[in-house]
């Protein structure tokens, strides 16, 4: 069964995270949950209220990492989903990590990132030259970053395919979940 990677941390936000880790399983991928520990996550809820400038943050479910960053060996894996939340904020940090985006990247494995996540791949200097959907609020670190920030649901360039937040995952997860399939099908002839 071919494996999808997914870093969590405190504070990712939840239906980033459930919707793509439920749907690469009914395509028969193992989605593997990472963090900076093995250990379980606390995630949250992020909407932007009607009559509000700024995102609220609550309180949401969660979800468990089976294996360390640093015990990761990304050859192991077909494919990385970079969710969202505050949690990519100090994720980014993480050199482990930051390695494990980068085998994705040198390999041109398929990659996916919604919201927030763009701070993880930006840290990992791996979308200069690339275009990008993030939510808007984050342009700058694509910007920042040598990309080029894209206002739309569904942005794909080379590996990667991105999307700006979770109202956008019926336009970003087909385009994942077909690149996965034709990685695999690459890597099996």
């Amino acid at each position: 069964m071919s494996k999808v990677l997914m870093p969590v941390g405190d504070a990712v936000e939840a239906v980033d995270t459930l919707y793509p880790f439920y749907r690469v399983q009914e395509d028969g991928f193992e989605m593997v949950v990472t963090g900076p520990e093995a250990r379980v996550y606390a995630m949250v809820m992020h909407e932007i209220p009607p009559g509000w400038d700024i995102t609220r943050e609550g309180p949401s479910y969660h979800i468990e990492a089976t294996i360390a960053f640093r015990d990761v060996d990304p050859n192991e894996y077909d494919g990385l989903f970079v969710t969202g939340g505050r949690a990519p904020e100090y994720l980014r940090y993480d050199k482990d990590l930051l390695n494990i985006v980068r085998h994705f990247f040198e390999e041109k494995k398929p990659v996916a990132c919604v919201c927030h996540g763009v701070e993880i791949v930006a840290a990992a200097d791996v979308i200069r030259n690339k275009k990008m959907a993030t939510v808007p609020k984050c342009q700058l670190d694509v910007e920042f970053s040598g990309g080029t920030f894209v206002n739309e649901g569904c942005v794909i360039d080379g590996n990667m395919v991105s999307g700006r937040t979770w109202h956008d995952q019926y336009l970003y997860m087909p385009v994942f979940m077909k690149n996965l399939k034709e990685y695999q099908a690459r890597k099996a002839a």
